[in-house]
């Protein structure tokens, strides 16, 4: 037996970092990372979204009367009697006088619309490639909001991916309960759209005999207490700021032990927050903190409020607080979604097919270890050892990174031990033929794998720029395929290559030409 030289230190170093960082997933141990089974694997909830697309235009809209009435208060443009549609918004201007400098100072400042003036009246209206461009915003939008949402809420790799032109694919691995099946639904389907409103003191206590459409007239809108569906509120239409000024949010305990939100805004928002509540704090105007359309609280400003910090209260859990909490920071959905289709997929059947994909591995693994050790002799043994590391360094890897493993993925497993063998294949047929050509078992080994080296890194090279691609652009089970192929590929470069070059090396002197049947499988040798 001669020296140990890098290569098998290196191979043995790996061999050893791929069985203990494998243990884990293979014996399905609480502890230590380990490989996350998919939900064809493990079963768990699959849904199909619609998008309401026109409510995003509402909403973009609506911010763009805010942003208008914000900059047209700061040069003390009075504005009255505000209309809004999908697609386009008006308003009075008070004095008539100040109609061409309002109009010019929100050309300025809204860029993505059209600003318009008939006598008093200024017109904000989204021309076709704006509303083009905020559908197509919603949809991409909502894909990563339901995303970070599933993500913050602690699951392991959630599919979340566009589908057609206006749906949405989620799967979600490993439900463990059919309350935390709801509970992800709801957290899905929160708008989670956040609005802090003005009450409208002057109509306030008509609220109960006005209609909608009388309360539109004056600019308003009326909605419900959360807790007191009863109770309603004159609110002024256009909100004082939105969600999307807010930067963080957390659910707390107020000082009597009940669960509440604390929420944060960014610079511009805490400006316009501090500067509202510095103009109502003399009358005690009331400001609304609006959620998904219901109210749940008006506090009465008594003072100016600096640093854009705020709370909402209610009747909360601890996890409603929570769930609403990671709603808030992952973001509001431009538009509301609903369920089109849904079903709960059973383990059971992740059972099914987790026996079958480990019969086809473990079969297709043995066959082709016996195949080895029949056509190669000692090489062929020496090629399994390295196949085996390949397969523990697989699983080892995919832990450590939390990576899901899909049927798909185990397919990749499968084709990844087939490409392994494949290498060591070429290498010992280059071997064997230099061996007939009567060189030196040293020589042979050396130049077998130098011939050989060319045609392996083209071959692995093609197909890891496949794997990468079908990683990028794939979605689902795509994604599951090209991970273990990947990772394969790569660990196939150092196990079959780096690790059984190594090999032959330490074990040369125990190389005997006249016993190259038993080494290399050549007959009559």
């Amino acid at each position: 037996m001669g020296k140990l030289n890098y290569r098998v230190v290196i191979f043995i170093l790996a061999f050893a970092f791929g069985v203990i960082f494998s243990i884990p997933s293979l014996i399905q141990s609480d502890s230590g990372k380990k490989i996350t089974l998919g939900l064809d694997l493990q079963g768990g909830l699959h849904m199909l979204l619609g998008i309401k697309t026109e409510e995003a235009l509402k909403s973009y809209t609506k911010s763009l009367v805010s942003t208008a009435q914000f900059t047209l208060d700061k040069k003390d443009i009075v504005i009255d009697d505000v209309k809004m549609d999908k697609t386009q918004a008006s308003f009075t201007i008070v004095d008539e006088d100040e109609v061409q400098n309002a109009v010019n100072a929100l050309k300025d400042i809204i860029k993505d619309a059209d600003v318009s003036a008939n006598g008093n009246t200024v017109t904000i209206k989204l021309p076709p490639k704006e509303i083009e461009k905020v559908t197509k915003k919603a949809i991409s939008q909502a894909v990563e909001t339901i995303r970070n949402r599933l993500n913050q809420f602690g699951l392991a790799e959630p599919l979340v991916a566009k589908q057609g032109k206006d749906k949405i694919l989620v799967e979600v691995p490993g439900i463990k309960s059919k309350e935390q099946e709801e509970r992800i639904k709801k957290l899905i389907g929160k708008t989670a759209h956040l609005l802090l409103m003005a009450v409208d003191e002057d109509r306030a206590s008509r609220v109960n005999t006005m209609t909608p459409l009388e309360a539109k007239k004056y600019g308003d809108i009326i909605l419900s207490d959360v807790k007191n569906p009863k109770q309603k509120y004159l609110l002024k239409a256009v909100p004082v700021l939105d969600g999307s000024m807010l930067t963080d949010a957390k659910a707390v305990y107020d000082k009597n032990g009940r669960p509440m939100i604390t929420f944060v805004l960014n610079g511009e928002g805490a400006k316009i927050f501090a500067k509202f509540t510095e103009k109502a704090a003399p009358t005690r105007a009331r400001l609304a903190i609006v959620l998904d359309n219901k109210v749940y609280s008006a506090p009465h400003i008594n003072e100016r409020i600096g640093g854009g910090r705020g709370q909402i209260t209610g009747s909360f859990t601890i996890n409603e607080a929570n769930d609403i909490a990671i709603a808030l920071r992952s973001g509001a959905l431009l538009a509301p979604v609903y369920v089109m289709s849904e079903r709960s997929i059973g383990p059971s059947l992740g059972k099914d097919s987790i026996i079958a994909s480990s019969i086809a591995l473990v079969s297709g693994f043995i066959l082709v270890v016996l195949f080895m050790v029949f056509y190669y002799g000692i090489a062929g043994l020496i090629a399994d050892v390295a196949l085996i590391a390949n397969l523990f360094l697989i699983i080892a890897i995919m832990a450590l990174f939390g990576a899901t493993l899909t049927l798909p993925g185990m397919a990749g497993i499968v084709l990844t031990v087939g490409m392994a063998v494949d290498a060591n294949v070429i290498i010992n047929e280059r071997i064997r033929e230099l061996l007939k050509e009567g060189k030196s078992v040293a020589k042979a080994i050396e130049d077998g794998y130098s011939n050989a080296f060319t045609a392996i890194w083209d071959a692995n090279v093609t197909t890891l720029i496949a794997s990468v691609l079908l990683f990028f652009y794939g979605t689902g089970p795509i994604k599951g395929f090209a991970v273990t192929m990947t990772i394969g590929i790569l660990a196939s470069m150092l196990t079959a290559i780096l690790g059984t070059h190594g090999i032959y090396e330490m074990m040369l002197p125990k190389i005997k030409k006249d016993k190259l049947n038993l080494w290399f499988g050549i007959k009559g040798a």
